[in-house]
């Protein structure tokens, strides 16, 4: 199978790609949303910020997908516009809400900048 090449398909509509975006961006929301909840979880003693790898892992999995939706560069980067947005609504909704979701601290800054490196590796990586 090394000889083998990926098949990428191209035969589908616009209403399609834009049905698999929409369902990129949900899955975008839904990972913020766990990945911010999830933020300040224990193992034991002590801290274990796992979503801040899930958060590079992931959002590098959806802007690779919806790369194969779109070759149009804003169209791929709109889940993770999506993820941006709803950390930043996490994280300046308690001047509305009075409800902190995010700590003042590293990890908070660390989920940020890990789901934005992961959201454009696939544009910044050598092939």
């Amino acid at each position: 199978m090394s000889g083998e090449q990926a098949v990428i398909r191209t035969d589908f509509t616009r209403a399609e790609a834009a049905g698999g975006l929409t369902w990129l961006c949900v899955g975008a929301a839904l990972s913020c949303l766990l990945e911010v909840v999830y933020l300040n979880v224990w193992l034991g003693p002590v801290p274990f910020p796992v979503t801040i790898v899930v958060a590079f892992l992931f959002n590098h999995v959806l802007t690779t997908t919806a790369r194969l939706w779109s070759s149009n560069t804003p169209v791929v980067l709109l889940p993770l516009v999506v993820w941006i947005l709803l950390f930043a609504i996490f994280l300046f909704g308690v001047e509305v809400t009075g409800d902190q979701l995010l700590a003042n601290n590293i990890r908070t800054v660390c989920l940020l900048f890990a789901g934005i490196a992961g959201g454009v590796w696939h544009f910044v990586r050598t092939k």
